[in-house]
C-alpha cells in the first residue's frame, strides 16, 4: 500500500474548521463601534474575552483584521474586505433562524423617532427586524420630541425615541445616545459674525432650541430667530445658504458645514437620545426596543 503523508495537526484543523457566527458577530461590532471595550459592552463579553475572540479568527483568517491602538481599532485591509461577508453571513443566519422559529411574531409595532438619530439607525434596525421578523407591520413616524411624546402617551405609538438634555425627564425612558451639542455654520461662511446673530433653530419643546437661547442669553450674545424647521434638514439647508448658524449634533456637522469652537460661541454641553415605551408594551415592541437600543449604542458621538 502506497504511504499517505499526514497532514500535519495545525493545517487540519484551518482546512477543517467554519467561521463561528459568534467571532463574526463579535468583528462585526468592533468594525462598527470602532472600540474593542465597546464591542465587548455589546456583545456581553470582557474585554479580555473580546481580544481572544478576535486572536482566534485572524488565527484561523491567518489574516490581521485590526490596527489597535490606544483610542480606537481600525480594519485593515483584509478586515475591510471581509466586513461585507460577515454581515452577509450573519444575515443569513439570522434568516435561517428565523424560518424555524415557531410561531413567529406577528402584528403591529409603531415606532417614532426625531430626525437626528432616526435617519442614521432605522435603516439597519428595520432591515434586521424585518429578516427576523418577516411577518410584522412596522409603522414609522418621524417628528419632534414633544409630538412623539404625546402620540405614545395617546398609545398611537409603542415606542419613541426622542431628545433631551442632561436636566431631561430620564425617568420616562431609558438613555441609549450621548453626543456633544455644538453650534455649526457653513465653512468660511459670513452668518457667525453677523449681528444679531442669526440662527436657525427646531421648534418650540426642542431641547436643542432651549438648551442654545439660554446659553446665548447667559453670554449676552445678542440674536434673532431667523429659521425654524421641525427638521435637521431645514437647519443644514439655512446653514449651507450662509444664512445662519444652528446648534447641531456633533456627528453631524459634516462638509461643507463646519463645527464653531467655544472661542467663537459659548459651549452647549452634550444632549442625549432616550428611548420611551408605552406602558404595557407587549413582548413584539420590547423585540423591537432592543434592536433600537443596540444600534444606538452603537453610535459615534
Amino acid at each position: 500500500m502506497p504511504f499517505k503523508p499526514v497532514m500535519p495537526v495545525a493545517q487540519a484543523a484551518r482546512e477543517s474548521a467554519l467561521l463561528d457566527p459568534e467571532l463574526l458577530r463579535t468583528f462585526v461590532a468592533i468594525a462598527e463601534s470602532g472600540s474593542f471595550s465597546r464591542a465587548a459592552g455589546q456583545t456581553f463579553r470582557t474585554p479580555s474575552a473580546v481580544s481572544m475572540q478576535i486572536k482566534r479568527l485572524e488565527a484561523l483568517l491567518e489574516r490581521r483584521l485590526f490596527e489597535r491602538s490606544r483610542r480606537r481599532a481600525a480594519l485593515t485591509a483584509d478586515g475591510e474586505r471581509l466586513l461585507a461577508d460577515a454581515r452577509r453571513l450573519l444575515r443569513a443566519h439570522e434568516e435561517v433562524l428565523a424560518g424555524f422559529r415557531a410561531p413567529g411574531l406577528q402584528g403591529r409595532v409603531g415606532l417614532g423617532a426625531t430626525d437626528d438619530i432616526g435617519n442614521r439607525i432605522l435603516p439597519g434596525v428595520l432591515a434586521r427586524f424585518a429578516r427576523v421578523h418577516p411577518l410584522v407591520q412596522v409603522d414609522v413616524a418621524i417628528a419632534g420630541t414633544r409630538e412623539l411624546l404625546r402620540r405614545v402617551d395617546a398609545g398611537v405609538l409603542d415606542l419613541a425615541l426622542v431628545t433631551v438634555g442632561p436636566e431631561g425627564p430620564s425617568s420616562r425612558g431609558e438613555v441609549v445616545h450621548s453626543e456633544p451639542l455644538v453650534w455649526a455654520g457653513l465653512d468660511g461662511g459670513a452668518a457667525v459674525a453677523r449681528t444679531p446673530l442669526p440662527l436657525a433653530l427646531a421648534e418650540h419643546g426642542c431641547v436643542w432650541r432651549q438648551r442654545a437661547l439660554d446659553i446665548l442669553d447667559r453670554a449676552g450674545v445678542t440674536y434673532r430667530v431667523a429659521y425654524t424647521c421641525e427638521h435637521c434638514v431645514g437647519q443644514e439647508a439655512a446653514m449651507q445658504a450662509d444664512l445662519a448658524v444652528a446648534p447641531f449634533p456633533a456627528s453631524l456637522v459634516r462638509p461643507p458645514l463646519r463645527r464653531l469652537g467655544s472661542d467663537v460661541l459659548p459651549a452647549l454641553g452634550d444632549y442625549q437620545a432616550m428611548l420611551v415605551r408605552r406602558g404595557g408594551l407587549d413582548r413584539l415592541g420590547e423585540r423591537l426596543a432592543e434592536d433600537v437600543a443596540d444600534a444606538c449604542r452603537t453610535l459615534r458621538g
